[in-house]
């Protein structure tokens, strides 16, 4: 029996999708509340994701890549590919489902399987993406802790606080929101050999952990943020009670003086 290599390339953007949209100039696209799935031209599939994932089954990088220039003449916005991912899984008729030496192998691979593996791989892509982005954040958090702890200072200035909270936040919701995909498909209730696949899958791309590990950062940069936010608003607070203090005295010194 024949063992076939099956290709799974990932390609995450930072813009989202609305599946509807990919409907209108995809025709032939089959949808489902995860995904719409498209047959390209010359073989292989192509599954974009309403997360900004596109991944390509079975598909030579000639025809990724005239592919992506297709969903980019649709949406002009996707100019920046931000994280990508392959991954390849063995169709072995005669094997036993399961992870063997760091492959992933499965008896026969079917269009729900497929569905089910490529969603997977495009969860970690995106996930990819929002670590980036997390370090990203922590980094500049970390500026504003380091001038903290080696001047005592904070920028006396709040509003620029006020927004890098904010986006700190809209980062988190955002990847709560955007990875909360991690929920198991539908596809394996129906296929008790697909959800042993799954969590392999999970497994072998430790989605779980990295996914927490991607909420507690997110929770230490807002709590450090929110930190740094309170001491600017007390050295304001002092600023202002020695203000206070100052206009006092120099009422009472202006009064002596005009007695």
């Amino acid at each position: 029996m024949t063992q076939l290599h099956h290709t799974f390339h990932a390609t995450a953007f930072e813009q989202n999708f609305s599946l509807k949209s990919l409907a209108e100039h995809y025709p032939t696209a089959r949808l489902s509340a995860q995904e719409a799935s498209v047959d390209i031209f010359g073989g292989g599939t192509m599954f974009l994701y309403p997360f900004g994932a596109v991944v390509f089954h079975q598909s030579d990088p000639a025809r990724r890549d005239a592919e992506l220039a297709r969903l980019r003449s649709f949406f002009p916005e996707l100019r920046v590919k931000v994280a990508g991912e392959e991954h390849t899984v063995l169709e072995d008729p005669g094997g036993v489902t399961g992870v063997t030496h760091g492959t992933l192998t499965i008896v026969q691979m079917t269009a729900k399987r497929a569905s089910v593996i490529a969603l997977t791989v495009a969860q970690s892509a995106a996930m990819e993406y929002y670590e980036h982005l997390v370090e990203e954040l922590g980094a500049r958090t970390n500026v504003l802790v380091v001038r903290l702890r080696e001047t005592g200072r904070v920028p006396f200035r709040t509003r620029a606080l006020h927004r890098f909270i904010g986006e700190s936040i809209e980062v988190r919701s955002e990847v709560l929101s955007v990875l909360h995909l991690l929920d198991k498909p539908d596809a394996t209730w129906d296929d008790p050999a697909m959800d042993a696949i799954y969590e392999d899958l999970q497994d072998q791309f430790d989605l779980e952990d990295r996914f927490a590990a991607l909420e507690s950062k997110l929770r230490i940069v807002q709590e450090a943020l929110e930190l740094v936010l309170d001491t600017a608003r007390d050295h304001r607070l002092v600023l202002l009670e020695v203000s206070v203090v100052a206009l006092f005295v120099l009422e009472i010194v202006l009064g002596l003086v005009r007695h």
